[in-house]
């Protein structure tokens, strides 16, 4: 079909049976091979580099560290690397963080495997994919009102730790979180900062 080398491709999903179906349909390309698979968000960087990859595929809910900070991690280290982040949880909040961390495309998990390899071939060619519907939601849903630092807050009480465990955990004082925690709450027209925590990541703020 080609005389250009296979585009080397590393996939990060921690479901294993996943990750190889998508592997052998990958493989089943004449330009492209996986040549990296990674069950955890904490190893796409080394794996990456190790193996000289040009596109990363990074699955957002994994153990160690979500898609979305691997894919800041990875665009910070191998900006080189085009990303391509596969989800099921189709956020708008996640799509427009996905953009911010240097993914060239964001699909869903139930996109035929054509639309994934068409997908491939337009980001190595400089070009960005994004699901037209999750595009639609995004921009109507508008900006993530949250500030970098409201979200650590958030996020830290997401687990229920007090007001003093996350004021140790962050090196903030505990008046501190408080003002943090009223901003979220007040943005995200919450109750109390657990409705807060759910409406934040139902909407891909967190």
């Amino acid at each position: 079909m080609t005389d250009q080398p296979a585009v080397r491709l590393l996939l990060a999903e921690d479901q294993a049976m996943v990750r190889g179906a998508l592997a052998t349909l990958l493989n089943l390309e004449d330009d492209m091979e996986v040549v990296a698979e990674v069950g955890r968000g904490d190893e796409v960087v080394a794996a990456a580099r190790g193996a000289g990859v040009q596109v990363a595929l990074l699955d957002i809910e994994m153990p160690g560290m979500t898609g979305l900070e691997a894919a800041d991690a990875l665009h910070r280290v191998l900006p080189e690397v085009k990303i391509v982040i596969l989800t099921t949880f189709g956020r708008p909040g996640f799509l427009r963080r996905a953009m911010e961390s240097g993914a060239s495309a964001f699909l869903v998990k139930d996109a035929p495997v054509a639309e994934l390899v068409a997908a491939i071939r337009k980001v190595l060619r400089g070009e960005r994919v994004i699901d037209p519907d999750l595009a639609a939601a995004a921009l109507a849903a508008g900006e993530n009102p949250l500030t970098p630092r409201e979200r650590d807050v958030l996020a830290a009480s997401a687990d229920g730790s007090t007001i003093a465990d996350v004021a140790s955990r962050l090196h903030l004082s505990e008046g501190t979180v408080r003002n943090y925690l009223s901003a979220c709450i007040q943005k995200t027209a919450a109750r109390n900062r657990t409705e807060a925590v759910r409406a934040a990541q139902q909407r891909g703020w967190l």
